[in-house]
């Protein structure tokens, strides 16, 4: 487990890179260099300890130890000319061993200031190891600030997710474990680690004799593309025990030297990007494509030993896009390899990508053992799903992965198999086959098994027109004002032809918008109207399907298996004719519009309410008007090194202009992104604010939103908020909110270009100052209303899932 006082020193070596070396990439590698050449170090002097020689650092290259490097007194130049030298001849150091050689290989320092490697190299200095996989750790963490999308479309998976993939893939001590788009290792690592864990007696103690470890250490492989990763992977295995790991340089996708080595385990998160273009492959491939997640499907597939197995992260396009590559390679997973499918929360790889992944778990012995195929549904990885990743309560994880490792053992032993219901829909291949799209969303399926229909069900082929041949797209140029709504983009028409629509109608988004349920994608339109080509047009059979009985199905259901594409989900006509939703007849339909309405006329009233209050004061003509610095503080905030953010386990909340970003008419600061310690608010010179603080936006665009909040806990907050701590004798905080609710805040504001606030302009401010008696009722009044408001928020809370209720009566689920 990776010790604070290490994490510590490498955002401090981070911190002195950044000025030069702005590259989160380069800093990493600058890091890696300047340990591994300090580890060398350490292992010289621990060998002289023991009565033997140095190695790393002998011969002509005994004057780039480490000692010497860092002996007082040396110059500042001497250093860095000294330094710069040493990595760039390292690779030519007979004393190390040809991974060594390879890590320094095309080293050079990127900056020729001797301050800033002398600070760099000060802290690199105070690194010390008892063990390589305490360093191990501590490079993982380095790696970490690699999450962003690398050129090829990599991105970092989570630990916890590498971990739950492992768990229920278990590979063992005498297999072959490949990853062929292996990033950092971070597969192959936690593989290793599970073997270890696995292999241990009652007591703890390893069972692994010398002859399995030697195994091991051959039977671990992993590709890259990129040169830059081959060389952290090489770092991440040895610093975990590898003398001599076994990763390659290797387009896994063009190249075809390594396509006759099989492997009996295969994980990876392949990228999941395909340049412009697309990959040229070769033509060995069973699967003809050019986008590079498809690709490594096949391969990996291809690529298992006859009762090998893999686990696959995926993107969702792989399991329901309906061109060619995509169904030829799901029939072939489904006919041959796949068991299962997990399907993970669309956050997992916030904040660099909102891509929605799944698992495939492949299992050659297993796939021709069952008729079936697995689906598993993760709502909860243990984090939020916002762009901070926060830890929360909710973790579906570990139960998943019991779930289907019980599965898979129940298939394996040709036992009844074992379904945990809750987490579980399990599919026979011919049911998958049956329309020949071979479509793996397991919510399709989960629907159909989930709910026992209190009506027949139908597809929209049979229920509704799609009028989209009547729809075009105008540009934004062609757009003109006049009477008649266009819908899809922004503008009022005054074209009158054939493209104009004029009738109660029905429009589905088709692409860019959301999918989940209770998600608005489906509402009615009537009148003359316009519509663009980002949205189909629907005219019921009224015979048959009142408009908005289809409305409110279609926004209570979860659409995103019928829809197509990554960057732009998009949902077809095709897809859109074969939505299946229950057809009870029109009575009832109208029985369950008119609950339906009674329910939305609440809904609406209680967000006009929400959404028109505002606190208001009614100021006294004869109350005085007292400048602000007479009754309070104001207090501009401080700068916060970037290595503090995102960091929530902290005493002291430290807050940025987005986290006064709340819903609705929220005074209170309620949640935050931020926190810090007391004592490194004391080491950075910073102050914490008390609770009832009032704080604003200071600098930039967001003055002229007015966002004004409360701090509900003691806090402290960045350079672009100011605060006005209230002397509690002469003002309340509640009432100076209230006071400031209705006032502008860009008249405070600079004319200057980005508009900012001085703080001598805010302190002349003057407030009317009633008495505190008089300012206890005011906030009284006010806080009595604002319980009003939150009781509106529950009302709507509460008839939406009235709503809910009434659609999930048709299909037959209670409440």
């Amino acid at each position: 487990m990776l010790d604070t006082e290490t994490k510590r020193r490498i955002d401090t070596a981070r911190d002195i890179l950044v000025g030069k070396v702005p590259d989160p990439k380069s800093q990493v590698e600058q890091i890696t260099i300047a340990l591994i050449y300090k580890f060398m170090d350490d292992i010289d002097a621990q060998a002289e300890e023991l009565g033997g020689e140095r190695t790393f650092f002998a011969g002509e290259f005994a004057r780039y130890g480490w000692a010497r490097l860092m002996r007082p007194g040396i110059g500042g130049h001497e250093m860095l000319n000294l330094y710069a030298e040493a990595i760039t001849r390292m690779p030519e150091n007979p004393g190390i061993p040809p991974l060594f050689r390879d890590i320094f290989n095309n080293a050079f320092l990127p900056y020729r200031d001797p301050e800033t490697l002398r600070a760099f190299l000060k802290v690199i200095d105070e690194f010390t190891y008892d063990h390589s996989e305490r360093l191990g750790d501590a490079f993982e963490y380095l790696l970490s600030v690699l999450g962003s999308q690398g050129d090829a479309g990599q991105f970092r998976t989570p630990r916890h997710i590498i971990d739950f993939i492992v768990s229920i893939i278990d590979p063992k001590k005498d297999e072959v474990i490949l990853d062929p788009a292996c990033g950092t290792a971070g597969f192959l690592i936690s593989s290793y680690k599970h073997i270890l864990a696995a292999n241990r007696d009652g007591e703890g103690n390893s069972v692994l004799t010398p002859d399995d470890m030697t195994r091991l250490a051959d039977n671990f492989q992993g590709y890259d593309i990129s040169p830059d990763m081959v060389r952290l992977s090489l770092v991440n295995m040895y610093l975990h025990g590898f003398v001599d790991p076994h990763i390659f340089e290797y387009d896994t996708l063009t190249s075809e030297d390594r396509w006759n080595d099989f492997a009996d385990v295969i994980l990876a998160n392949p990228p999941f990007m395909s340049p412009k273009g697309g990959i040229r492959p070769h033509n060995r491939f069973s699967v003809q494509s050019r986008r590079s997640e498809a690709l490594f499907v096949d391969y990996m597939a291809e690529h298992l030993n006859p009762a090998g197995r893999a686990g696959i992260i995926v993107p969702e396009g792989i399991i329901f896009q309906s061109q060619n590559a995509h169904r030829h390679l799901r029939k072939m997973l489904v006919e041959n390899y796949l068991v299962a499918i997990v399907s993970l929360p669309a956050g997992v790889f916030k904040p660099y990508s909102g891509v929605k992944t799944s698992i495939l778990i492949l299992d050659r012995a297993l796939a021709r053992k069952t008729d079936s195929i697995a689906f598993f549904k993760v709502e909860n990885d243990g984090f939020d799903l916002g762009d901070q990743r926060r830890p929360i309560s909710e973790n579906d994880l570990p139960r998943t992965a019991l779930a289907v490792r019980e599965y898979l053992r129940s298939v394996s032993s040709t036992k009844d198999t074992k379904v945990h219901e809750d987490v579980t829909v399990v599919v026979t291949k011919a049911k998958i086959a049956e329309d020949g799209e071979y479509n793996l969303s397991g919510e399709r399926y989960r629907e159909i098994s989930a709910r026992t229909a209190q009506f027949p069900s139908e597809s929209l082929d049979t229920l509704v027109e799609i009028l989209d041949k009547q729809r075009r797209p105008i540009t934004k140029s062609d757009r003109k004002s006049g009477p008649f709504p266009y819908y899809g983009a922004t503008g009022v028409l005054d074209y009158v032809d054939d493209y104009i629509f004029d009738e109660p109608l029905v429009l589905v988004g088709e692409d860019g918008a959301k999918w989940g349920p209770r998600e608005r994608s489906s509402f009615p339109v009537d009148g003359k109207v316009w519509v663009n080509n980002h949205a189909h047009v629907i005219r019921p059979m009224r015979d048959r399907l009142i408009d908005r009985y289809l409305i409110e199905v279609l926004n209570q259901m979860d659409l995103a298996s019928y829809v197509t594409g990554v960057t732009v989900p998009k949902l077809n006509q095709r897809n859109l004719r074969g939505i299946q939703i229950p057809l009870p007849p029109l009575e009832v339909q109208k029985e369950i519009v008119a609950e339906i309405e009674g329910y939305q006329k609440i809904i609406d009233g209680a967000r006009t309410v929400i959404d028109n209050y505002h606190p208001q004061i009614t100021i006294d003509p004869g109350w005085p008007m007292v400048p602000v610095k007479q009754i309070s503080s104001v207090q501009s905030g401080f700068g916060f090194p970037t290595r503090y953010q995102g960091d929530v386990s902290q005493a002291i909340p430290f807050l940025k202009v987005s986290d006064m970003n709340l819903d609705g008419n929220e005074i209170e600061i309620l949640s935050w992104n931020n926190t810090i310690s007391h004592d490194t608010l004391a080491e950075l010179k910073a102050k914490s604010f008390p609770k009832g603080t009032v704080i604003f936006p200071k600098i930039g665009a967001a003055i002229a939103t007015n966002k004004k909040r409360i701090l509900s806990r003691e806090s402290t907050y960045d350079n672009n908020v100011m605060g006005i701590v209230s002397n509690l004798d002469k003002l309340l905080p509640q009432y100076l909110y209230s006071y400031l609710s209705g006032f502008d805040l860009s008249t405070w504001a600079s004319d200057a270009h980005p508009p900012s606030m001085r703080k001598t302009v805010v302190e002349n401010h003057e407030v009317p100052l009633p008495s505190l008696e008089i300012q206890q009722g005011i906030v009284a009044e006010i806080e009595a209303e604002q319980a009003l408001i939150n009781a509106n928020r529950e009302l709507i809370t509460r008839f939406e899932q009235k709503i809910q209720d009434a659609i999930d009566r048709v299909w037959g689920t209670e409440a």
